[in-house]
């Protein structure tokens, strides 16, 4: 599979929604980066935070609006 932006977004809506179903239980950041994240997708702490920060699903839906049209 290629990489292109599409993949990129999946990618860092799979990490964010990791992030977030953990936070619920009131496991720390760190705790879900050291002990999920990081040995899935071998990644650094700041590819992590800055992918926090990324609205993917919003680009994500962009993207797709404007293949259809």
């Amino acid at each position: 599979m290629a990489y292109n932006r599409r993949n990129f977004l999946i990618k860092v809506i799979e990490v964010q929604d990791i992030y977030l179903a953990h936070r619920d239980r009131g496991v720390s950041a760190i705790w879900v980066y050291n002990n999920l994240i990081k040995p899935t997708y071998h990644i650094s702490k700041r590819t992590f935070v800055r992918w926090m920060g990324i609205n993917a699903k919003k680009e994500l839906k962009q993207l797709d609006y404007n293949v259809e049209a």
